[in-house]
């Protein structure tokens, strides 16, 4: 083999080593951007716990992946009308009894889950599943779940209690899929319901 030949084989290892790194940096760069644009901040949550961006991204994948296993289905008008009224009964119990409306707004919150077919005996789970179709909500839920547990042991304030239900609507409308609730006052005074805190 004359060096000519041996210099052009080499030039085309090296031009196809180059053009596979390349091709493996644009996938890694595509799957990032994908799951970002996915799980919004729960990627950087995901990234931060993971300790490695590798690892995070693996974790993110997996719950795309155990996501698409399950059978999940948009509720009927007849039944969101029904979650909507029952939500409107909670947060006007809100006015009386506080603790008891963040209490059933907790349980509402789990129920609408259930019937659109999320698991929901544990709570990491919910956690997991929910953060593939609603990552904008979710804080809002780990935050109205942190208010709750406080609530059971009678440790929250009205405050944060009104907070709470916040919280649990901002979930509980994305859940539900309709804009009528996602806009809607609370009818209470109290439980002041935009998502934007």
């Amino acid at each position: 083999m004359s060096n000519e030949a041996a210099i052009t084989i080499i030039g085309l290892v090296i031009l196809a080593l180059v053009v596979v790194g390349i091709v493996l940096f644009v996938r890694q760069k595509q799957r990032q951007r994908h799951l970002r644009e996915t799980f919004g901040p729960e990627y950087n949550r995901a990234v931060e716990d993971a300790g490695s961006r590798r690892r995070a991204e693996q974790e993110l994948a997996d719950r795309e992946r155990r996501h698409d296993e399950l059978d999940l289905k948009e509720l009927a008008p007849e039944i969101r009308a029904r979650y909507a009224k029952e939500w409107t009964a909670v947060q006007e119990q809100f006015v009386d009894s506080p603790e008891a409306a963040v209490g059933e707004a907790d349980r509402l919150v789990t129920v609408v889950m259930a019937e659109r077919g999320y698991p929901t005996d544990d709570y990491q789970q919910r956690l997991d599943h929910l953060s593939v179709e609603h990552a904008r909500t979710l804080d809002h839920y780990r935050s109205a779940r942190t208010i709750n547990e406080r609530r059971r042991s009678h440790e929250a304030t009205t405050e944060d209690l009104r907070q709470a239900m916040v919280h649990y609507r901002a979930l509980f409308a994305d859940l539900l899929g309709s804009p009528q609730t996602a806009g809607g006052g609370t009818g209470d005074g109290h439980a002041d319901n935009r998502q934007d805190r």
